[in-house]
């Protein structure tokens, strides 16, 4: 079976964003345990991640040292951070894997993902990066960057457009097929343009959810699991008529993305990649906690959402 998993974007970092590294990769030792249970039970995968806090620190420097180098855009630091938490994911899954005894190759491709250089987000930045600040750094801060206000505090906003396609998806298909584990499309892919029959970086950062339904479907993945910190899609979240969904049509789901149960900077583009992963021939996705992961596949935890 072929599936596609997305970590979240605070899966190696924790809730304020702000882990060192070495808290980072004690949280990838824990997802690489995950990991190797789905392989030892047949599964042939690709790993994607986001990397909102990674590439929103490495921004902050940029800025912090542009009085000693010169500051490297947005687009060259989603590379950086694929490199970076490619790095992390290859070498604790070899780790555990050699732990289990476990024979498979891993590899980490940089990915890039085509948008449309006229997306309105290129005039709306909406999309939070970096770690939470509080509203006396967010107003000192506004002189650099958009911020918004998210839960917890402040954040940086940068522009989100819609992923075209993978421009990679061909070769990370063809390593699926040799049985290699591939971590790509890293915080939803470098986003590029077209240029004539060039392919030029722009600054933004794709919703990594949307992305890897992108990714999912050009490789003709029967699954898609996306993995976040909660452990179902909930209906009126946070209130006392709370409910959690566990198996939902698509139909039913669609309504509930319709009536705003699900809000845009959160669940929202969650719910989307899953329907979409679905009208594009998917046969299931599966929201679930990180904690859960292989119970989501056996069908025991998460929601699962279905034509």
């Amino acid at each position: 079976m072929k599936a596609v998993v997305a970590l979240g974007g605070n899966a190696l970092t924790g809730r304020d964003r702000r882990a060192d590294i070495q808290r980072q990769f004690d949280a990838t030792r824990r997802v690489a345990a995950s990991v190797a249970r789905m392989i030892r039970n047949g599964w042939h995968i690709a790993l994607t991640h986001g990397n909102g806090p990674q590439v929103g620190s490495l921004l902050l420097q940029q800025k912090m040292a542009a009085h000693e180098v010169p500051p490297m855009p947005l687009h060259v630091l989603g590379a950086l951070s694929q490199g970076q938490i490619g790095y992390m994911v290859q070498q604790c899954l070899r780790n555990e894997f050699s732990t289990q005894g476990i024979r498979r190759e891993i590899a980490t491709i940089i990915t890039q993902t085509l948008v449309d250089g006229n997306d309105d987000a290129f005039t709306n930045p909406t999309k939070p990066i970096g770690p939470l600040y509080s509203e006396e750094e967010a107003e000192a801060m506004k002189t650099l960057y958009p911020m918004g206000k998210v839960e917890g505090g402040w954040r940086i906003l940068v522009a989100s457009p819609r992923p075209a396609s993978i421009v990679e998806s061909g070769v990370i298909k063809e390593l699926m097929e040799r049985d290699v584990i591939v971590i790509a499309a890293g915080g939803g892919g470098i986003p590029v343009v077209r240029k004539g029959d060039e392919l030029v970086g722009v600054d933004a950062v794709v919703d990594k959810d949307l992305a890897s339904q992108k990714l999912a479907s050009e490789i003709g993945a029967e699954i898609l699991l996306i993995l976040t910190d909660v452990p179902h899609v909930f209906l009126n979240y946070g209130k006392e008529n709370e409910r959690a969904l566990r198996d939902v049509g698509s139909e039913e789901m669609e309504e509930y993305l319709r009536e705003g149960h699900f809000p845009s900077g959160s669940m929202g583009p969650k719910v989307e990649a899953a329907l979409n992963f679905l009208k594009n021939g998917g046969r299931e996705a599966i929201i679930a906690s990180i904690e859960s992961a292989w119970d989501a596949l056996e069908g025991n935890a998460g929601t699962h959402i279905h034509e």
